[in-house]
């Protein structure tokens, strides 16, 4: 067992939060699920009994990450640090998490948002290890993009938004795309909510040969287009829940980026081609938990 500090994290996701306690990947001592719902109050206060609870149980933790959905609040001058802001999840408006949680557990509080955190997991643990400079797109209910440079995070007055991204559409395609702020952004043409709403059941029910991922694989193409073009990035990893259950999307993707690109950039051309450069996760579905340790880890 490792002897290195005990690290805590909370990961907020739009249908479940996941406590945990441990070192890394291979050193989880303690983990739960709690569902997120429609009431922060009672989320929050599970989760802090919880993992007081667990504290008890396997020791103390050194410093707590979490890894939130977002948007959210990032500036530490800002009144509303710490919070999550223009969000479409039922009841989560300007919710403050930072404020709460820290005065529950007396360690240091790192919070980010969710694909951050899981970039950094990838950087620290999985299938960007050594590299200071990649992307993690993250596909599931939305679509997120962890854009890490020089070994951190981008971000500015705010963290970096690139799910929300206007592209060149699909000729022909006239959906109107499902993001309630942007329409046709990525997220609401590549989303498995978009992919929902477009065809007219659950993302996971819709047959691999439906054209709808065809958009998908058009519009996630385009986001690597750019990033390849904003920060070359060494790697881009793509996992969320969508890639994970549509192994066969990854390779629509690859091509879609390379005819986008059309050799301005060759990416066939880099070491191991384009099967090296675009690729999955190398941790899987553990990148968002693992992604609240990697930012507890990053305040020791």
């Amino acid at each position: 067992m490792s002897t290195k500090p005990l690290l805590g994290g909370i990961e907020l996701g739009g249908t479940k939060c996941i406590a945990l306690i441990g070192t890394g990947p291979d050193d989880i001592r303690w983990q739960t699920v709690v569902p997120t719902g429609d009431d922060p109050g009672a989320t929050l206060r599970k989760l802090e009994t919880t993992l007081t609870e667990a504290i008890v149980a396997h020791g103390p933790i050194a410093a707590l990450g979490i890894a939130s959905f977002g948007p959210i609040d990032l500036a530490r001058e800002s009144p509303t640090y710490g919070h999550i802001t223009t969000t479409a999840k039922t009841g989560w408006r300007d919710t403050p998490i930072v404020a709460r949680i820290a005065s529950a557990f007396s360690v240091p509080v790192v919070f980010d948002t969710d694909v951050n955190g899981a970039a950094l997991a990838e950087g620290r643990w999985g299938a960007a290890r050594s590299l200071g400079d990649f992307a993690y797109v993250t596909v599931g209910t939305g679509v997120g993009v962890g854009l890490i440079v020089g070994g951190r995070p981008v971000g500015g007055f705010t963290h970096a938004e690139l799910g929300h991204i206007r592209i060149v559409r699909r000729p022909g395609d006239t959906f109107a795309g499902a993001c309630p702020y942007h329409g046709d952004c990525v997220e609401g043409l590549a989303s498995g909510a978009a992919v929902a709403r477009s065809a007219g059941r659950p993302a996971s029910d819709v047959p691999d040969g439906d054209p709808v991922w065809e958009r998908v694989a058009h519009a996630l193409g385009q986001l690597l287009h750019t990033l390849v073009l904003a920060a070359a990035p060494r790697r881009i990893l793509i996992g969320g829940g969508v890639m994970a259950a549509r192994p066969a999307l990854l390779p629509r993707i690859r091509a879609h980026v390379l005819e986008s690109l059309n050799g301005y950039v060759d990416l066939a051309q880099r070491p191991g081609g384009i099967d090296a450069y675009v690729v999955g996760p190398g941790l899987g579905d553990r990148a968002g938990p693992l992604g609240a340790l990697a930012l507890a880890a990053h305040a020791l």
